[in-house]
């Protein structure tokens, strides 16, 4: 992401994410930042920081600070502190068979970053999403509190596949997902046939292989499954009675991609079935 606002808010979005995927409210962050100031003008790193800042306070929160350090290649994260009732904390372990699983965010940014940076991928190709991208999950998880929520993650490094399969073995189930109800960002599927890829999918793919049953899929297919999110989604388990409502909800508070994607279909054997 050269684009250092942009920058500063993705950053921002994906590390206030944690907080929403455990059903809490973001009060304070830190800024962590790594940047060569020796090689670059000082307004980029302005800019990034302005982005986060940005982020957070839209978040109802407060930057408290931060730290820096020298380095050759600007890095920038938040440390966020949230708070949430005793009651009503979320987690990526209380997924009931017969739950309905929903998806609030496309996936797909990891080849569409990289195919951007090797120019396989215009510029204006990635910058019509990045709103989306940008965008926290917030609304999401304050929309999903009048529901009778079971389980949450939020979709980051490990993909689609990897988290899935995270909550099937916290929860000790088996969960399928419906790869043609996936959603996805425009040109992610495109850029894997180009021959991009990311430096994840692989570790992820071996991370998830044992566990992983899947239907007839293109390799190009399959790589979108292990494709890294930044400032992904949120994975929600609820009681299929209201998953439709919930999925309603979500795209009533400009939530469009909210999409019905999976089933916890039995207790017992771990483990994520594409189907």
């Amino acid at each position: 992401m050269d684009d250092p606002y942009w920058f500063g808010q993705i950053a921002a979005a994906n590390a206030l994410s944690d907080v929403y995927a455990m059903g809490g409210r973001p009060l304070t962050a830190l800024n962590l930042v790594m940047f060569p100031v020796k090689k670059l003008d000082v307004t980029i790193l302005k800019e990034i920081l302005h982005g986060g800042y940005d982020k957070v306070s839209e978040a109802g929160g407060s930057i408290a600070g931060g730290h820096s350090v020298d380095d050759n290649e600007p890095k920038y994260g938040l440390a966020v502190t949230g708070v949430v009732h005793p009651d009503r904390i979320l987690t990526n372990c209380g997924a009931r068979e017969g739950d309905a699983l929903i998806l609030t965010k496309p996936l797909g940014t990891g080849v569409l970053f990289n195919a951007c940076r090797s120019g396989k991928l215009g510029w204006r190709d990635l910058e019509i999403i990045l709103p989306q991208i940008a965008a926290l999950n917030k609304k999401a998880i304050e929309t999903a509190a009048g529901f009778d929520i079971h389980a949450c993650t939020d979709i980051t490094g490990f993909g689609i596949l990897g988290h899935s399969l995270e909550m099937a073995r916290g929860s000790g189930v088996r969960i399928n997902l419906f790869y043609n109800r996936l959603p996805f960002y425009p040109n992610a599927l495109q850029m894997y046939r180009k021959g991009e890829t990311t430096g994840s999918n692989e570790a992820n793919r071996k991370m998830a292989e044992r566990s992983v049953r899947m239907k007839r899929l293109s390799k190009e297919e399959e790589d979108l499954l292990f494709d890294p999110q930044t400032s992904g989604g949120l994975l929600l388990s609820v009681t299929p009675e209201k998953a439709e409502e919930l999925v309603m909800k979500l795209k009533e508070a400009g939530i469009e991609p909210a999409a019905l994607v999976g089933e916890i279909a039995a207790s017992g054997d771990p483990s994520v079935w594409v189907v």
